[in-house]
């Protein structure tokens, strides 16, 4: 038997040392990414936890200063200081943070297409005109208003029968991913996209103008119009007003707004419409709906706290919806 020779022996052994060296190093390797994945991800979720505690005491401020409003003014929601759209932007470690309040009922509320009545919901007439009159306004192909309010009643709504242009169950269960109706009141706007009749363009010409509040009526606060929410005018009228006399409207609304509901009907563009008495009581100068988005940048994290706020007369404000999301 023959031996190798001393220097192939001494060969081996250093391709040995090289390839457990190699190894340990590729081990080293993955044991220092993991480490730094973790590290990382506990600083992610520290920051981001960080966040949401910021947008936690925004929120609670935004409370704060609508239960003042509203305990200082009870009646009538005042214009002054201006908080209807006003972006309030703050300096915090490592970021910023703004809050931006606005009038959360300066729209119309789908859930007012039905009448709640115990654990039923059945069709509301007069919201559904709204809804059609919001598109005339618009320029929204009629009939496909005539499908989508019919088909939203329906979505809502507790019975099974279709409406004429409705969809009830059946209308959905043969797609490529079935679903079925809600049979509930809509929780957001972005519902209105499951809905059949609502496609791409009726939902962006619609969705400024529309909300989903806990509540089967749609107050309007007059006040807090702006000449972009004329067509909501329009609709209040059952279209016998056209966007250039609401815009007009709005715009000749008194600096610190109308004292009353009254005052506002009493204008001459609109003495001789002879709203509706329900119209009438929907049209209002309190504001109890306010939506809130906050954004919070906080050590390269960006979060968004969207949250819809109600304030009564005699009682501190309160968060009634709350989404990590902006709204859709």
């Amino acid at each position: 038997m023959r031996l190798r020779p001393p220097r192939d022996r001494q060969g081996m052994a250093l391709l040995t040392v090289l390839l457990l060296v190699a190894v340990m190093a590729t081990v080293a390797v993955a044991v220092l990414d993991d480490v730094r994945f973790s590290v990382g991800r506990t600083t992610n979720a520290e920051t981001g936890a960080q966040a949401q505690w910021y947008a936690d005491g925004a929120e609670t401020l935004a409370r704060q200063r609508i239960s003042r409003l509203t305990r200082d003014a009870p009646d009538r929601t005042p214009l002054t200081p201006d908080w209807n759209g006003r972006t309030f932007t703050l300096p915090i470690e490592g970021g910023t943070l703004s809050a931006t309040v606005r009038d959360g009922q300066a729209c119309l509320n789908l859930n007012s297409l039905v009448e709640w009545t115990g654990d039923r919901l059945a069709a509301r007439p007069a919201g559904a005109a709204q809804l059609l009159a919001l598109g005339r306004a618009l320029d929204i192909d009629a009939m496909r208003m005539r499908t989508i309010t019919d088909s939203l009643i329906d979505w809502m709504d507790t019975d099974a029968v279709a409406r004429t242009s409705g969809a009830e169950d059946g209308a959905y269960a043969g797609g490529p991913e079935p679903y079925r109706t809600g049979g509930v009141p809509v929780a957001e706007v972005s519902e209105l996209r499951a809905v059949r009749g609502v496609d791409a363009d009726a939902y962006r010409r619609l969705r400024p103008y529309l909300c989903a509040l806990p509540t089967d009526r749609s107050p309007i606060n007059v006040n807090s119009l702006t000449p972009a929410d004329a067509p909501l005018l329009v609709m209040l009228v059952d279209s016998r007003l056209d966007l250039d006399a609401a815009r007009a409207i709005i715009g000749a609304r008194p600096a610190s707004g109308w004292p009353d509901p009254a005052a506002f009907w009493s204008q001459s563009g609109l003495g001789a419409l002879d709203p509706t008495p329900a119209v009438r009581d929907q049209v209002s100068v309190r504001t109890d709906y306010f939506a809130v988005r906050i954004d919070v940048d906080h050590g390269g994290v960006q979060a968004v706290r969207t949250a819809l706020i109600a304030a009564r007369p005699g009682q501190e404000a309160r968060t009634v919806i709350r989404r990590w999301t902006p709204e859709d």
